[in-house]
Order: structure tokens, then C-alpha cells, then sequence
């Protein structure tokens, strides 16, 4: 059994539950605060950040049981394919639950903190857009610039020239859905691929479907490059990590591994996995990580809160919808009931109970990332985990369903053995 280092020690000591307390007509409540009352240390760029680090009080009703969801939550863990989970909340831009849960690694003891960094998988794609985004709004670039005028690897099928930046960030290159991953699974060169893109038969015209990309979708990361001449990652700490305080950020195998407490991949029946770093290849698809904290942080960018960040401007350019997302394959009960599914800027948009929610799933081999808000009334929920089971992802609904004061669904639909 592995055993914690002082300063995971420290680290798991950060973040503590106050504990249950029960306000009159407001109900049970989980309070989180620091133990360490001391300024945070700035970054090491010395920006100034951006967003504060804004925690519900004790006397603040909360609208969710969070009782109830740590109930569920426990419930989820005993499942034998989960292994360790990160789970936070916010309620008004107010932060309300943040929680690590199980192992970072099964069986040995090491315990999941609002600190262990995980994978973001697919949920990188919004950091993509938001550098992109920004630098069209310091007159940098066009979101309607033609594709072939980004000086990229990508081809497509037919004429490029009719593909533009927001085609790109928004999935509607024209080709078929996740084209070419399994060469990027086995090892090849990921810009090599991209230059061969255009040779497969074209799907639909550019910026007339939805299709799903990864390897296509990375041209995002030469484009921040070639336009600040700067590497990708460094831009996404400068312009993004740091000013919002996302301590724990990084983009890059070497960046999660570097984490004084990371989550290990698993596979079902928490059988270890070996970390693959294919998506890591291309960063702007599926290169980020994090702790829950610092996604936390990033989902109240996200609502608003970081105005000096990311303006009200970039916000409505990444969330707006733009092209609808039709199903592929059977759906569940969850799929169903998030309606008017359609893709922005590397987010997608969803109605649920006549609200409209913004968020987006992610997962890679070993691992799983949810974020799910609601930008008008800036609550939300953000999920870490390190299995290939996607369980998880169904609190969501129970979350927003508690928010909104709906009856309980059984949404997590859960098959316990034993």
C-alpha cells in the first residue's frame, strides 16, 4: 500500500466539511472551507487573479440537498467499477460542494482530494476555443478567416477555402465523425494525419453538418501558435490558467504527472490501466489537466465571473449554438431528456426542464469529465473521475433536478452487487 507524503498530507487537509447544517426552511447544507486562512501565492507570472476565490457561507440557504447528492455519491462508490471521483458545485457563483471520493490509485489508499489532478479529456476543447476566441477579439484573427489562410496541417475533402476558424471550433469540417483516431490510437504522427485528412470522402460541405473531430479539431493549437509564436500550453497558463488561479492547470503528460496527488487510469473492475498519451498529442482535443478545484474555477469563468478574462463577448461567441448535434446510436433516459442538443464554439447547449444548460462531457482511455451549468442563474456542477465507466456523468441530472425543485429521478439508475 502506498503511503501519502507529508505534503499530501497538508493537501488533503486544505478543503474540510464544515458539516451538515440544517437552516430553518432551507434544509441541509455542506459548507466547505479552508483550514488555511493565508493569502493564496500568486502564480508565478505575478498576474493578478482574476477570479476570487467565492465560497457560500454557512447562513446562505442553499436550493440542492447536498446531504442527498453525498448520499448518491457514496451510493455511486460502492460500485465495483468506480475508483476515484471529484465532484464540485456552484449555486449563484457561489462555490458549495467540493469533495474528492475513493483512490487515486485502487487499492492503495490514497485518497482523492479537491487537489488530485485528473485528465480533462474532451472538456480541453473548450480552452482551445476560449484562445482562440480571445485572440479574434484582440483583432488578431477572424472567426469567419478562411482555414486555409491559418497556416495548419489540416486538409479536408473538397475545397479548404470554404472551411472557416469557427467551422473548425465548432465540428463542421465536412468530415466523417472522429475521423482517424485509431491511427492516432496506434501511434502516428498527428499532424501527418491531419494532412492527410482530405483524402477521405467528404461527409457533408463545410459548415453545413455536425461531425465530431479530435485530430482535426487540434489545428486550434497551430493556430494559437503561429499567432502568438508562442507553445500552446504556455499561452493556456498565461492567458487562461494563471488569471483564474487554476494552480493545478496544466497542459501535457509531463504536467499531470509533475501533480503532488494525480488519479492513475483504470479500467472496469478497477483493473490499473498504462496512462496512454495519444490525446496528449494533440492538445487543443484532449490535452488538459486539473484538479476539480481548478475546474470549478474555470466553470465560473465560464458564467461570467472572470469578466477581465473572458468577456461577456467571448462567452456569447463560444456558447452561442450554432449547428445542431442529432443523435448517433441508441440514447438513454439521461440523452433523452436533455433536448435541443446543438454545438457552439467546443461547447454544447442543452434545454432540460425549460432551462438552458451549456456544458460538455469528455472522456480517454482511464478516465471521464463532465461540466454542466446553467450561464443565467451561474449554477452548476463539474465531474473528475478515473474509470472507464461513465456512470458518473448521470449526476448531473440529479443535480440540476434538486436545483430546479423537481421530483427525484432515479437517474443514476444504479445495480448494486452483493
Amino acid at each position: 500500500m502506498q503511503r501519502l507524503t507529508d505534503t499530501q498530507r497538508r493537501g488533503t487537509t486544505r478543503y474540510v466539511v464544515l458539516g451538515l447544517t440544517v437552516l430553518a426552511g432551507a434544509g441541509a447544507i455542506l459548507g466547505i472551507t479552508r483550514l488555511d486562512r493565508a493569502a493564496p501565492a500568486k502564480p508565478a507570472n505575478s498576474v493578478t487573479i482574476a477570479l476570487s476565490d467565492d465560497r457560500a457561507t454557512r447562513d446562505e440557504p442553499a436550493r440542492v440537498d447536498y446531504r442527498r447528492l453525498d448520499e448518491r455519491i457514496t451510493e455511486l462508490m460502492q460500485e465495483p467499477d468506480m475508483v476515484g471521483l471529484a465532484v464540485g458545485t456552484v449555486e449563484r457563483g457561489k462555490v458549495r460542494f467540493l469533495r474528492g471520493y475513493g483512490e487515486t490509485l485502487a487499492g492503495s489508499g490514497d485518497r482523492v482530494t479537491p487537489d488530485t489532478v485528473f485528465r480533462w479529456a474532451s472538456l480541453s476543447k473548450g480552452v482551445a476555443s476560449a484562445l482562440v476566441t480571445k485572440l479574434a477579439e484582440d483583432g488578431r484573427l477572424s472567426l469567419d478567416a478562411p482555414l486555409a489562410s491559418m497556416g495548419t496541417t489540416l486538409t479536408i475533402p473538397g475545397d479548404i477555402r470554404r472551411a472557416t476558424v469557427a467551422d473548425l471550433l465548432s465540428q463542421r469540417l465536412g468530415l466523417v465523425r472522429n475521423a482517424w483516431d485509431d491511427r492516432l490510437e496506434a501511434g502516428e504522427n498527428p499532424k501527418l494525419i491531419r494532412g492527410q485528412l482530405g483524402t477521405l470522402p467528404a461527409y457533408c460541405q463545410p459548415g453545413t453538418c455536425y461531425t465530431y473531430q479530435n485530430i482535426a479539431f487540434d489545428a486550434a493549437s497551430e493556430i494559437v501558435e503561429r499567432i502568438t509564436g508562442q507553445n500552446y500550453g504556455s499561452v493556456a497558463r498565461a492567458r487562461l490558467f494563471a488569471p483564474l488561479g487554476m494552480t493545478n492547470a496544466s497542459v501535457g503528460r509531463a504536467g499531470l504527472e509533475a501533480a503532488l496527488s494525480w488519479a492513475r487510469p483504470h479500467h472496469l473492475a478497477k483493473a490499473h490501466a498504462k496512462l496512454d498519451d495519444a490525446y496528449y498529442r494533440i492538445p487543443a482535443a484532449g490535452g488538459v489537466n486539473s484538479s476539480i478545484s481548478d475546474l470549478t474555477r474555470w466553470m465560473r469563468a465560464q458564467m461570467g465571473d472572470a469578466p477581465s478574462v473572458l468577456s461577456a463577448m467571448d462567452l456569447d461567441t463560444m456558447h452561442r449554438p450554432r449547428v445542431p448535434t442529432p443523435p448517433h446510436g441508441p440514447r438513454g433516459a439521461m440523452d433523452r431528456a436533455l433536448t435541443n442538443a446543438s454545438y457552439g464554439l467546443a461547447w454544447r447547449s442543452f434545454t432540460y426542464a425549460g432551462h438552458s444548460l451549456v456544458g460538455h462531457r469528455g472522456s480517454v482511455d482511464g478516465y471521464g469529465s463532465l461540466i454542466l451549468f446553467d450561464p443565467a442563474d451561474r449554477s452548476g456542477i463539474v465531474l473528475l473521475w478515473n474509470s472507464n465507466r461513465a456512470t458518473a456523468a448521470r449526476l448531473q441530472l440529479e443535480f440540476f433536478d434538486m436545483l430546479y425543485g423537481l421530483p427525484p429521478t432515479d437517474w443514476l439508475d444504479l445495480r448494486l452487487k452483493g
